[in-house]
């Protein structure tokens, strides 16, 4: 049997709970022409995934979306063959298809992994959509010079620890936020930062004022909330700001998406300091430069001028948890669950 977790009945509360989830069972798929059946290896757990869900973009009754790393085991689909470590999307699935007839967005195409290369995990963070994110939503939109200083928010979690790693090597100054100190710690000491604040203090806008004293020309913008109103009167004339989430806000009463009314809020900032603001959405730019981001990126993490922290769970039965973890600020790095065993031994 094949066993997946799909959102339970009944309307979504702000911020999910175990109740929020319904484990379910179904047969293992067989797959007809141009498919393959895949056993998942690692599940991406990603704060993006809660709005999704309470925008009502993701359907009831099949399993939760997630980016997953997977194995081959039967293939009818060409390219692919048993034994292939693939980037899918099975979601919070044991057992998925993929293939002709199975819908995904096109910049979350099927494709083959070579173990030899590196971990396989890698290809739901660091060498995948979440590294692509922090490189076009760093590097491409808002292109740091040398000298400016960067501020990165939740600086430890998967888009940041990179989008700050890549301003480092620009030769900017970087500037973290993040929660717990040892957080904090760990994005100075490992990553390079060269400071961090953390958003649990008693006066964060005073604490980030003192770590940018010639203020902020890139602000990388994951969170929203408390960490915007810190770093708004902090911009530079002609600063930049990419908006690649807002996690604070995937709980808002209403559910809606947060981006407008963060504009109104700093309108006159923006307008008065000439600050451009560009809104990040990764598929924008898979056709693009997802060639160039692995040319460039592959060879920094494998020689470790990248560094790179996964937090792993593991066990299928620990999805719900991990997830809420996550959106909690409990993870410490990219958060994935391992529900299967990954034969590669990278994990």
């Amino acid at each position: 049997m094949n066993r997946y977790w799909t959102l339970a009945d009944g309307p979504l509360p702000r911020w999910p709970r175990p109740d929020t989830f319904a484990l379910r069972t179904s047969d293992i798929p067989v797959p007809g022409p141009g498919q393959a059946l895949t056993r998942t290896i690692y599940v991406s757990l990603d704060p993006y995934q809660w709005g999704y869900k309470r925008r009502g973009a993701e359907p009831r009754g099949g399993p939760c979306h997630a980016r997953t790393v997977s194995e081959v085991l039967e293939s009818r689909m060409d390219g692919f063959k048993a034994g292939d470590y693939v980037f899918n999307t099975n979601g919070w699935s044991e057992y998925a298809l993929m293939g002709e007839g199975v819908a995904y967005p096109s910049y979350m195409i099927p494709r083959r992994l070579d173990p030899t290369k590196g971990k396989i995990s890698h290809a739901v963070g660091v060498l995948g959509m979440l590294g692509l994110t922090a490189y076009a939503g760093l590097t491409v939109l808002a292109y740091p010079r040398a000298g400016e200083t960067v501020v990165v928010s939740a600086a430890s979690g998967g888009v940041g620890q990179i989008a700050g790693q890549l301003a480092r090597i620009a030769g900017a100054r970087v500037v973290g936020v993040a929660g717990r100190r040892e957080k904090c710690d760990y994005v100075v000491k490992e990553l390079g930062f060269d400071a961090c604040v953390s958003h649990l203090g008693d006066d964060l806008a005073t604490s980030l004022a003192e770590a940018c004293p010639d203020g902020v020309d890139v602000y990388f913008e994951n969170v929203g909330g408390a960490v915007f109103e810190a770093v708004l009167p902090l911009f530079n004339p002609g600063a930049r700001m990419t908006i690649c989430g807002l996690i604070a806000h995937y709980g808002d009463e209403d559910g809606a998406d947060a981006r407008g009314d963060l504009m109104k809020r700093g309108q006159k900032i923006f307008a008065d300091r000439n600050v451009n603001v560009s809104d990040l959405f990764v598929g924008d730019f898979v056709a693009s430069h997802q060639d160039r981001f692995f040319e460039e990126i592959g060879p920094l993490v494998a020689s470790g001028a990248v560094r790179y922290r996964e937090d792993v769970r593991e066990g299928f039965e620990t999805i719900p948890e991990a997830f809420i973890e996550m959106l909690d600020g409990r993870n410490f790095g990219k958060i994935l669950v391992r529900v299967s065993d990954d034969r590669t031994g990278s994990g």
